[in-house]
């Protein structure tokens, strides 16, 4: 079924981008994808607005990636939505056995019936089933919507620790014991921070995180009574054409606000041989994913352990790409890298048992992926962290980070990584 599609020029990008927002709030599902103005390599869209079910999946992990797959060449459109952590379920022997208070479904995949690409100085609708008449009242009402200013929540929520210090220093020396035992070489360890019987504003607290933060991936996910509030800077893997990108993020470094101190904790990054030793094990596993589907010689290291800035920490990523051969359908590639290398450790399986092992809360969407398949079979998804998970229902709001373990980790320093992660996330839902 043909979109309509118009062009509408924006003189003001940022205005129309939150005016956008706030008048997507009328839909019950919504998918929100802002780019924050990163002028990255790969980076097509300032933001992308998905609104509406046409047609929709949701499912749990048991044989989920055929269905999606089903799905997405019935109806060979564009389709948002998210991949959970769970689905490893689908693709190795594995289980999820931990507490979930979240209750998400592992996949959820729309069609949606209105789409808005908005880039510098453009708007691009592309809408389903309606008139011209429809597409122009929309672009009006966006332009000339009156934004509400961002609230600063006055009422604080407690976070709870699922794993106590203590407990968590105890794991993260049972995982080294692992090591150094040679069953794995790394483990991305991850502990929930979580509130009960809480009601938040999710769009209010979106756009504090995404004010603090200003991620390259930032994501505003409204289905059912579910919600995703994401300051993502990581991609996990994109397609375009034939090409595939892959840009796993390990190593993390604070920011100072004195210009000097800065630069050398960005130096010290840049140098740190276990960060570049976790950067690089990823970087590893990663080439040999795509490489299993990848022509051969085509699996390349565009960038090793380059370090880059945001507001709140400095990242280390590195940048993989591949080609793959013709006819190979999107979501087979997705389901042989899946979950992504920079979530789990290495090797990939085996650091998946441990962790299910030494972890108190099922993953959820945390390590998962949010993004979207176009009409010609690309995509582009990036991974589920610095987020902030709501189950409107269930009052259970749920923020988990995690640090790879490796031979040169120290327990308390990996604990202290968990919190400045955490920091952004804690700061914006106000907690002590």
């Amino acid at each position: 079924m043909p979109r309509i599609e118009q062009h509408f020029p924006v003189s003001d990008t940022e205005k129309f981008k939150s005016n956008a927002l706030e008048w997507s709030q009328n839909y019950e599902t919504v998918v929100w994808l802002d780019s924050n103005q990163h002028d990255q390599k790969y980076s097509e869209h300032s933001a992308i607005i998905a609104l509406g079910q046409e047609k929709s999946i949701r499912c749990s992990y048991h044989d989920s990636f055929e269905k999606l797959k089903k799905f997405q060449s019935k109806i060979q459109d564009f389709c948002f939505g998210f991949l959970g952590y769970d689905l490893k379920n689908d693709i190795e022997n594995l289980s999820s056995d931990n507490h979930d208070g979240l209750e998400f479904p592992d996949l959820f995949f729309f069609q949606p019936k209105k789409l808005i690409f908005i880039s510098k100085e453009k708007a691009v609708f592309k809408y389903l089933n309606v008139d011209r008449e429809e597409l122009m009242k929309d672009f009006q009402s966006i332009s000339n919507h009156t934004e509400v200013p961002v609230k600063i929540t006055k009422k604080k929520l407690s976070l709870n620790f699922r794993i106590q210090k203590e407990a968590y220093l105890n794991k993260v020396r049972s995982i080294l014991n692992h090591i150094h035992r040679g069953d794995i070489y790394e483990a991305n360890f991850c502990q929930e921070f979580y509130a009960e019987n809480s009601v938040i504003d999710p769009l209010e607290v979106y756009k504090n995180l995404n004010q603090i933060s200003k991620p390259p991936f930032a994501t505003y996910l409204k289905f059912d009574n579910n919600f995703l509030l994401s300051a993502s800077p990581e991609r996990y893997l994109k397609k375009n054409g034939r090409q595939i990108i892959s840009q796993p993020i390990k190593g993390t470094a604070r920011r100072s606000s004195d210009k000097q101190k800065d630069l050398a904790l960005k130096e010290a990054l840049r140098n740190d041989p276990k960060e570049r030793a976790e950067n690089i094990m990823i970087v590893d596993l990663v080439r040999n994913d795509l490489s299993r589907i990848a022509l051969k010689g085509s699996v390349q290291v565009e960038e090793l352990c380059k370090v880059y800035s945001f507001k709140q920490v400095h990242q280390m990523i590195s940048s993989i790409v591949s080609e793959i051969p013709e006819n190979i359908h999107p979501v087979d590639i997705i389901k042989n890298s899946y979950p992504m290398g920079s979530m789990t450790g290495a090797p990939k399986v085996k650091a998946m048992k441990i962790i299910e092992d030494h972890e108190e809360t099922k993953r959820s969407l945390y390590s998962g992926a949010v993004g979207y398949f176009t009409p010609e079979g690309n995509f582009d998804f990036n991974v589920i962290i610095r987020s902030i998970l709501y189950n409107q229902k269930n009052k259970y709001v749920s923020c988990s980070v995690g640090s790879a373990i490796t031979s040169l980790s120290v327990p308390e320093k990996e604990f202290e990584e968990c919190l400045l992660k955490a920091k952004a996330l804690r700061e914006v839902l106000h907690s002590s």
